[in-house]
């Protein structure tokens, strides 16, 4: 299985929020075991996203952490990052992996066993599953598919199985239950008064 931190945290870069103080504070409370995920609003230029994400990688090298571009794979070879994410409405995951070739990290969206085990076929590295519960960080978003929905894709695929969707520190134990290698989360840190503890108290709930 692939070597992948177990925390995930996509930046939010919503009117008002400040991306790269809150991965500052992240990375220092977990260190190599958290993966950066770089994902901007539609809305922001490719320059914008390029930007960044290089200074989100220049955060992560020396704690050895990974960095991974959402949607935009261009700007994930650009800025040397260890990878990618698609989701349902980015490129389909075969033509993503032909993009960043046979070594990056590409993570793919799933919610269901048959599209989560065509995704691994087509070369995906790890599948981000959900939503999990509601959240309001994303819009447009399916219904939750909760512990359930994550236990029936983990038990389809043979890759790290990463929960995404109103995951919190307390949610983390039945999601790993469930299958979850990892979880995923904004708000959880991005929206806490400490985001430090908040990362501390998510590494916790995932190695008890």
């Amino acid at each position: 299985m692939l070597s992948l931190g177990r925390l995930h945290l996509i930046t939010d870069t919503r009117p008002g929020r400040d991306p790269l103080t809150v991965v500052r504070a992240a990375l220092s409370a977990a260190r190599a075991e958290l993966v950066v995920q770089v994902r901007v609003e539609d809305s922001a230029t490719d320059r914008e996203a390029y930007d960044l994400a290089r200074r989100v990688l220049a955060l992560c090298a020396p704690y050895g952490a990974s960095c991974l571009v959402n949607d935009r794979l261009h700007v994930a070879l650009a800025v040397g990052a260890a990878g990618g994410h698609v989701g349902a409405d980015d490129l389909p995951v075969g033509a993503a992996r032909r993009v960043l070739g046979p070594a990056a990290v590409l993570g793919a969206t799933a919610r269901e066993p048959g599209t989560a085990a065509e995704a691994v076929t087509a070369g995906a590295s790890y599948l981000g599953v959900g939503p999990c519960h509601p959240t309001a960080t994303k819009e447009g978003l399916p219904p939750p598919i909760g512990a359930a929905g994550v236990r029936a894709v983990a038990a389809a695929v043979d890759v790290p199985v990463i929960a995404i969707g109103g995951v919190t520190a307390a949610g983390v134990p039945a999601l790993r239950a469930a299958g979850a290698y990892g979880v995923a989360v904004v708000g959880a840190v991005s929206a806490a008064a400490d985001p430090a503890r908040a990362t501390t108290e998510l590494l916790g709930a995932l190695t008890c």
